[in-house]
């Protein structure tokens, strides 16, 4: 008998291929030319960018832009090793130092991407003899990070406050001395909706639990200074680890962990993820670090959120099934049938506009969605073009009655 390794997949691999021949694929789609945070040519054609996390619209910012290229010039094109060998540069230092005063913290280390940053934390700091408590709609870096470690994890209902105490309650029942870290996200990124941190950190700090949360989809976008969902409900100091990347707001690459506790610069010297990859080239640690000044004075949020309200309260209004509700950066229509979500994303891509297929199993809820994530750079011109071809799809595939007359916000 021959063993098959890839026989596991032959379900995936069956979806993958029913889909329409001939037409745009939506898992290897390929932006030509990037003309701005905004637009693409994509297929031959200008597209508007309504899926690209792009939050502050800082690809193409000028300042960004010109610290890249001047650290490309005078420090090359990448490290060649890890921060615990010859891959700390000043500058790397230097954004570790400006993470720390746009979070106020003591200590802050960076990461090459956001997916290691959960990876390395979550799985160093939880060992054998203590638990991992995770929201159940968790991203999947948090899975990742708990199934590379070897704490006990447990699951409560998605922004459950009541169903975390009953868990936190068990474990401190059987397990009175264990080390506990819950895990939140300030905004959970398919349906945009935000963690009620106020009343999870209230009850995971009465069961003596350490508390991180991924800032990831809310740097830049909510809180005073942008500093994330933690800043805006006022529980900074409630939490004792903030991650978050660089690939979304900032508008390059990496991730990060900031934190006051004392101990925490023993990390750098037992977190695999951290120790045993190659760190951040300058030119990305330059882009980052003025993304970072800039957003701590920014005055984009409110476009942005006003942006997501015009756009989700433009798809409600025409009839669409709305995962969302304009409070966070994310618009999601949810589309019952798998078909119909594949075959809407192509005659979007047709249209001049490209949004996200998110299907299971990284929904919510087995759900199919069209996600949209808006800019602070996309103006109302645009959003009032993305409405027009979402209502002109959603009336041809049958999700919308009739042309419905738009109201915007």
């Amino acid at each position: 008998m021959t063993f098959d390794l890839f026989e596991k997949f032959d379900s995936i691999l069956n979806d993958y291929n029913s889909l329409p021949k001939g037409a745009a694929n939506p898992f290897t789609v390929s932006m030509e030319q990037v003309l701005s945070p905004t637009t693409a040519i994509i297929n031959g054609r200008k597209t508007i960018l309504a899926g690209t996390n792009n939050y502050m619209g800082m690809t193409f910012n000028q300042e960004c832009m010109d610290a890249a290229q001047e650290a490309l010039l005078t420090l090359g094109t990448g490290t060649t090793g890890s921060r615990m060998l010859n891959g700390t540069y000043n500058s790397h230092k230097k954004l570790e130092d400006t993470l720390k005063k746009f979070y106020d913290t003591q200590h802050a280390i960076v990461f090459s991407t956001g997916y290691q940053a959960n990876l390395g934390i979550i799985a160093t700091l939880a060992g054998p003899k203590d638990y991992v408590v995770i929201d159940a709609d968790s991203h999947a870096s948090i899975y990742d990070g708990c199934a590379m470690g070897n704490a006990t994890v447990v699951r409560f209902k998605h922004n459950d406050a009541d169903n975390l105490d009953k868990k936190l309650t068990r474990i401190r029942k059987n397990d009175p001395q264990a080390g506990i870290l819950v895990v939140l996200e300030g905004v959970y990124s398919m349906l945009g909706d935000q963690a009620p941190l106020k009343e999870l950190t209230r009850i995971s700090k009465a069961h003596n639990a350490f508390v991180l949360v991924d800032e990831a989809h809310s740097i830049g976008v909510f809180g005073e200074t942008g500093r994330g969902v933690a800043q805006e409900q006022g529980v900074e100091d409630q939490i004792d680890f903030i991650v978050g990347t660089f690939s979304k707001s900032v508008g390059t690459i990496g991730g990060y962990c900031v934190s006051n506790n004392p101990k925490f610069e023993a990390l750098r010297l037992v977190c695999r993820p951290y120790i045993f990859t190659a760190s951040l080239p300058p030119s990305v640690v330059a882009s980052a670090t003025k993304a970072l000044e800039l957003i701590a004075n920014s005055n984009l949020r409110a476009k942005l959120l006003s942006n997501s309200r015009r756009l989700n309260n433009g798809l409600s209004q025409a009839g669409f099934d709305m995962g969302t509700t304009g409070e966070s950066p994310i618009a999601a229509i949810i589309i019952a049938e798998q078909d119909t979500a594949i075959a809407f994303w192509g005659e979007m891509i047709k249209e001049g506009v490209y949004v996200n297929l998110a299907l299971p199993p990284a929904t919510p809820k087995k759900l199919n969605l069209m996600r949209c994530s808006l800019s602070a750079a996309h103006n109302h011109e645009q959003i009032d073009f993305m409405l027009e071809k979402f209502i002109l799809v959603g009336t041809k595939l049958g999700l919308l009655q009739d042309i419905p007359k738009r109201i915007l916000a």
